[in-house]
């Protein structure tokens, strides 16, 4: 059984039936997750030193995709409410996070790796300060397993809290976009919760993501870093003239629907195979300081967020 389990064309197969399973409307985000996780603990992921730069690119084309879903109105509403919320919670994991880093005596660029993790976009924000900060590869990789080990819980567990607390859509859309890290699992939690959760969660976080820009530019100052590229996430001005097709180009509605199927399929896919490059071999390589500093920093950003939101 053990040679039947790690025979590499049996891994092959099993990928690729349960990747093509994921698309399909029967598998939600969490499950979806799951099975990617179980994938890598049980058999090992055949495909997994190809997939990362795939990872980025799809989950960047089903954003996308979800553009075609939304109004111009719905956007600009969404973005407005959302904006006074993002600026706090930005601002106060990012001192949060370099207090606790001395607290925790954490090496300060893995500090602020973590922070802006989770005070921007998770994995997103990590690419985007690392040419500037030059922190070593292992920093990187221990950066970027906590904070998708985070999203991953923060997948079952936030509509878990939402409906139990009864949070509308509304709420709980805007709840997601603040409080979870990575833009795959705020897309995966607010698709799992509802259609209008989704719109407003994933306009939100995008919006949250141009941070990446000043927050980039303030990190070049405070580790003097000359020279450094800031790293623009071009696809959400695709997303906005996406927004602007379906808004203004009536022949764009009648193929909203059908679009933004696709793209839910698409974020499940991806959702499958970040759980699969999880494993209990990644797991094991975060340190109880690292971990312990970006737990409080994502329960200091949940409680504090869903405080505000339902008050």
């Amino acid at each position: 059984m053990k040679d039947f389990i790690q025979n590499e064309t049996v891994q092959k197969v099993v990928f690729i039936i349960l990747a093509v399973v994921c698309l399909t409307p029967i598998i939600s985000s969490p499950i979806a997750l799951a099975l990617g996780f179980g994938l890598a603990i049980f058999m090992s992921n055949p495909f997994e030193k190809y997939l990362h730069k795939y990872i980025h690119l799809l989950l960047q084309v089903s954003i996308v995709g979800l553009g075609f879903g939304l109004k111009l109105n719905e956007a600009l509403q969404a973005g407005k409410t959302g904006f006074l919320l993002t600026v706090i919670s930005i601002l106060t994991v990012m001192v949060l996070g370099f207090i606790l880093g001395k607290v925790f005596n954490l090496e300060k660029k893995l500090s602020y790796l973590i922070s802006a993790g989770t005070a921007i976009c998770g994995g997103s924000a990590i690419a985007a300060v690392s040419p500037i900060i030059k922190p070593s590869t292992k920093e990187i990789s221990l950066g970027l397993a906590i904070i998708f080990t985070l999203n991953s819980v923060a997948l079952f567990v936030y509509p878990a809290i939402g409906h139990l607390l009864h949070l509308s859509q509304e709420q709980f859309g805007l709840w997601c976009a603040v409080g979870i890290h990575d833009t795959s699992s705020v897309v995966g939690a607010a698709g799992k919760y509802g259609d209008e959760a989704l719109k407003i969660a994933t306009t939100v976080k995008l919006a949250r993501a141009l941070w990446i820009i000043p927050v980039s530019v303030i990190t070049m100052f405070i580790f003097k870093s000359k020279g450094s590229k800031i790293k623009i996430p071009w696809f959400i001005g695709l997303f906005v003239i996406a927004i602007l097709l379906n808004t203004y180009f009536p022949v764009f509605n009648s193929l909203g629907s059908s679009v933004t199927a696709v793209a839910k399929a698409g974020l499940n896919l991806t959702l499958f195979l970040i759980g699969s490059t999880l494993s209990i071999q990644t797991l094991k390589t975060i340190g109880i300081k690292p971990l312990a500093v970006a737990v409080i920093l994502w329960i200091t950003i949940s409680v504090g967020s869903l405080l505000y939101i339902i008050s």
